[in-house]
């Protein structure tokens, strides 16, 4: 197991020495050379793989808890039952299926009358909750997000306020005011949309690996279905699929929370995130978060306020995130990192506001024959989900100039 404060302790050193050439050529009232950016580019990339290994580590650390004080819950409840006969044996029927294609008849309906003849199969709720646990834990807006579990429903109306009340009128004792014409609701509708990820195991592999042939399958499928997810959440059009936080549209979030005030055409600037801040209300502020792209982190951990502080300050304790003007910061691949004239490159929102639907019908599919000739097994995983932002007010996004 990592040490963590070990960790930290070489990060946060990294960072200094980093914020040392900044300082150097701030003093000097210039722009770092050629070579002092190269440096600061070399040190902060270090740092920033430091802090995915520390993530990485706590996040181990904490399903390690979960799953203790889950058996822990589980002993006390009933000491000589931790699992039911129904989750054993569609764990078991499950597991025989992944190796071989083989299942019983008791199994199959455990599987809810899935096509198991043709190779597809319902995957146990046991398999697929540990599933989208993992795709939380590697998901930046999943984590962030409200999770909305449906696994009967077609589709889902979100009702959002598009227009306030009017004022209220000041008026005599007995007297009702006006009646108020102004507010005004609107409905958007969220529909589980297919997507499907195949992944290939090696047939030696699935029979002589130490880990279950569930597990094998989990952790590839976790990676695919991740990626597709965090993609869709951030950058997706919504057509068939989630729409995204970066995407313009009025069903989500709209031009009119785009803040690029004092951001130049190329920069992040500190009064440009200032605006950006505090263009959401007080009450989302409490909650909110930063999100951008490590390339985004980079350029913004040189900047400093009035009093020469630095606006970005690293984490030093497990578990706390790294902040920027008092809030935390999220990363991610998929975030906007081009940083041209009227390009998004960031976001600061309260991310509950970000519904994600899930069906939790996941479906399996075995493939044998296709990939014979290299002794492989092919999987083909279907999921069901959507996501949409819900309420405008709540999100911000950084915008260049």
């Amino acid at each position: 197991m990592a040490d963590l404060k070990s960790l930290r302790e070489e990060r946060s050193k990294l960072i200094v020495d980093a914020r040392a050439l900044v300082d150097k050529a701030d003093t000097e009232k210039r722009k770092l050379s050629t070579e002092e950016d190269k440096q600061y580019s070399t040190m902060f990339t270090k740092a920033d793989e430091l802090r995915k290994q520390i993530v990485r580590e706590e996040e181990l650390r904490e399903v390690e808890r979960d799953l203790a004080k889950k058996h822990d819950d589980e002993q006390r409840a009933d000491p000589n039952k931790i699992e039911t006969a129904a989750d054993k044996k569609g764990m078991a029927g499950f597991r025989s299926w992944l190796m071989s294609g083989t299942t019983d008849e008791e199994f199959r309906s455990l599987s809810q009358g899935a096509n198991v003849e043709g190779g597809y199969l319902v995957s146990p709720q046991a398999f697929i909750a540990t599933l989208l646990k993992g795709v939380d834990d590697d998901v930046v807006v999943r984590r962030l997000g409200n999770v909305i579990q449906m696994p009967a429903a077609k589709s889902i109306g979100v009702p959002t306020l598009d227009a306030d009340p009017a004022d209220a009128d000041w008026t005599s004792e007995l007297a009702t005011g006006s009646e108020d014409s102004t507010m005004a609701f609107g409905k958007r509708e969220m529909r589980p949309h297919p997507v499907a990820k195949r992944i290939k195991i090696s047939n030696l592999l699935l029979r002589n690996s130490i880990l279950p042939a569930e597990q094998l399958v989990m952790d590839r499928l976790r990676y695919k279905f991740a990626i597709t997810q965090e993609k869709a959440y951030l950058l997706g059009d919504g057509a068939q699929k989630p729409l995204g936080l970066f995407t313009a549209s009025n069903d989500g979030v709209p031009t009119t929370r785009d803040v690029s005030t004092d951001n130049t055409s190329t920069s992040i600037t500190t009064d440009g995130l200032k605006n950006t801040k505090y263009s959401l209300k007080a009450p989302y502020q409490k909650t909110a978060q930063w999100l951008f792209h490590r390339d985004a982190v980079k350029q913004i951990a040189k900047l400093k306020d009035g009093e020469n502080r630095y606006l970005w300050q690293d984490s030093i304790r497990e578990n706390e995130p790294d902040t920027l003007l008092g809030r935390p910061v999220n990363q991610s691949e998929y975030v906007p990192n081009t940083f041209t004239t009227g390009l998004y490159v960031g976001m600061f929102a309260d991310f509950s506001y970000y519904w994600i639907l899930d069906s939790l019908q996941l479906q399996m599919q075995r493939l044998v024959e296709l990939y014979a000739e290299t002794n492989q097994t092919g999987f083909i995983g279907r999921y069901e989900g959507d996501g949409a932002p819900v309420l405008p007010e709540a999100f911000a996004r950084v915008k260049l100039g």
